[in-house]
């Protein structure tokens, strides 16, 4: 028998549909309760449309620091993915260059 998992998100908008609050909980993470998060990337692969479905959502009071730290994490990370999905380490250490000359600049930015 095959075993599922549940991932839940519920989103709480102001009046004018801005994030105010994101929480979410995972059945099978081995902690109880829902979580807070400020900030989701969701890509989804479609196969009948050959095409990438996304969900970008960030709470109105995410800071831009904040901001600039999950942009630099997530574009890490999916060079980590994209390694065990492929086995491609050549284009993986590219991703993940890239992702530190951008954390670079962020941090540049930053200081402006």
């Amino acid at each position: 028998m095959s075993k599922k998992s549940t991932v839940n998100f519920t989103i709480s908008l102001d009046e004018n549909h801005i994030p105010e609050k994101i929480e979410w909980s995972a059945s099978d993470t081995g902690e109880e309760g829902i979580k807070e998060a400020k900030a989701m990337i969701i890509s989804l692969w479609d196969p009948k449309e050959n095409n990438t479905l996304r969900i970008d959502l960030w709470t109105k009071d995410m800071m831009l620091d904040e901001m600039r730290h999950f942009f630099y994490q997530s574009i890490i990370t999916m060079s980590d993915t994209y390694e065990r999905a492929t086995n491609d380490k050549e284009v993986a250490e590219e991703i993940r260059e890239f992702g530190k000359k951008i954390g670079e600049k962020m941090l540049a930015n930053s200081n402006k």
